[in-house]
């Protein structure tokens, strides 16, 4: 019988990683693990509680009794914080614009690196994010880098915003992924950066469908 794979999707962000993450793992059955919904969902606790977002301390302290879970739904899977559903309020652009901030800080990765590595621990799973391949799930069978222009992933932002009622200027996501670029890139710990064994695909010219057909190839050519 074949092993389930771990199967890591870095790169940054808005290159499609958590559109084809979850098609992939549709495919192929497997369990699909949203690392950004983690760390936004983190960044939505502290905002409510009034932490500061660079207190190393406190959020660790506010990590060791939150409780964080997903349920399976469509279009998207639910985000829960402590039994509130977060699935919306973790997309506004309040959130994107700090998380990188508290996704750098040692304590808030550590613990949930710790919960990740938890629900890969039996394989089966598809998990995106920044540093998957790197730190997370450093033996993943299948790693893929996902990279994309800047101007595709700022268009792909606003027309996902616009579908959900969110106008944010095309020209202002463009200067925002840049800074996440560069906030994501170097940050001390686990940084943005492709693992040495994990293959590289840019989707900028590519849909989604196509991208995910291309992650199919690489996971049939690893399972020969």
């Amino acid at each position: 019988m074949q092993t389930k794979m771990q199967i890591a999707i870095d790169g940054p962000a808005s290159a499609g990683k958590s559109t084809v993450a979850k098609l992939v793992a549709k495919k192929l059955n497997y369990i699909y693990c949203d690392t950004g919904a983690m760390y936004r969902a983190t960044t939505w606790k502290a905002l409510q509680m009034g932490v500061s977002l660079d207190d190393d301390q406190a959020l660790g302290k506010m990590l060791e009794t939150m409780e964080l879970s997903f349920k399976p739904n469509e279009p998207e899977q639910l985000v829960f914080v402590d039994g509130t559903d977060v699935t919306t309020a973790i997309r506004l652009p309040e959130i994107t614009n700090n998380v990188s901030l508290v996704s750098a800080q040692p304590s808030v990765r550590k613990n949930l690196t710790e919960r990740q590595q938890q629900i890969a621990s039996e394989g089966g799973i598809v998990m995106d994010g920044r540093d998957i391949g790197t730190t997370v799930l450093p033996n993943a069978q299948v790693k893929i880098f996902l990279v994309a222009s800047v101007h595709e992933r700022a268009l792909r932002r606003f027309k996902e915003n616009q579908a959900k009622g969110i106008d944010t200027p095309l020209a202002k996501l463009e200067a925002e992924i840049k800074a996440r670029d560069y906030k994501d890139s170097h940050r001390e710990v686990s940084p943005l950066i492709k693992a040495d064994d994990a293959i590289l695909l840019d989707t900028t010219s590519l849909d989604i469908a196509q991208a995910t057909d291309e992650i199919m190839k690489i996971v049939k050519n690893t399972e020969k």
